[in-house]
């Protein structure tokens, strides 16, 4: 005997809300919430909850601190990297990066290098004509020609 294929429920006021009914094998309704995103905070709530965190222990109030955390929904070493960033780069440094490993260089970077190749292979090949030349002159001079006069002004 084939098994009954899923039958999916008309939308509920529920599924609206962000939940999803769905009907599982024996017919009963599954509900199902969608997973949590990532909190994410801005440098200013970040210094906000550190000077905070700072109060609470300045004033010695016995679980100040714990009910701070548990109200902000934050880890006491999500806390201690916060003031050590704070630490480090100021209130710059709490500012939200970019995961993942920092580009080499970017174009501008890039375009510097290629010009910089460039003037080096311009200069070896101003420094070898420089030194044709004298070399020619030096013929010339031994050799007893005379050498073309050219006016730069015609």
């Amino acid at each position: 005997m084939p098994k009954p294929s899923r039958v999916s429920g008309r939308e509920s006021p529920a599924a609206s809300e962000g939940r999803v009914r769905s009907f599982g094998e024996s017919g009963a309704s599954v509900e199902t919430t969608p997973s949590g995103s990532r909190r994410r905070f801005s440098a200013a709530d970040k210094l906000r909850i550190v000077q905070e965190a700072d109060a609470c222990l300045a004033s010695g109030e016995r679980g100040a601190l714990g009910k701070l955390l548990r109200r902000e929904g934050i880890y006491s070493s999500q806390l201690a990297s916060w003031r050590a960033q704070l630490g480090t780069g100021g209130t710059a440094g709490l500012a939200p990066r970019k995961p993942g490993r920092k580009p080499k260089f970017d174009a501008k970077d890039l375009e510097n290098q290629r010009l910089t190749k460039r003037l080096a292979q311009v200069e070896r090949q101003l420094h070898i004509a420089h030194a044709l030349i004298g070399l020619q002159k030096k013929a010339h001079a031994i050799l007893g020609f005379a050498l073309p006069d050219f006016d730069e002004a015609s």
